[in-house]
């Protein structure tokens, strides 16, 4: 099994409130241990998403880019 059908099996069946707690954990933390589950999250995301939330996502991605 590789990293991301791991990350995958251990959120599967998981709900909403679950999955914000471990993204703002991961994002609050800081910790590097926790970005390869943040980029699975985000590959599952693009794979699912349409080209306006793809839009959407790159201009938030490139304001936060910008800000920091």
């Amino acid at each position: 099994m590789n990293i991301k059908e791991h990350i995958i099996n251990n959120f599967k069946n998981d709900d909403h409130k679950t999955l914000i707690e471990a993204i703002e954990e991961s994002v609050e933390s800081n910790d590097e241990v926790t970005l390869p589950g943040l980029g699975v999250f985000l590959s599952l995301i693009w794979e699912g998403a349409d080209k306006e939330l793809k839009n959407n996502l790159i201009d938030i991605l490139k304001q936060q880019i910008n800000s920091n």
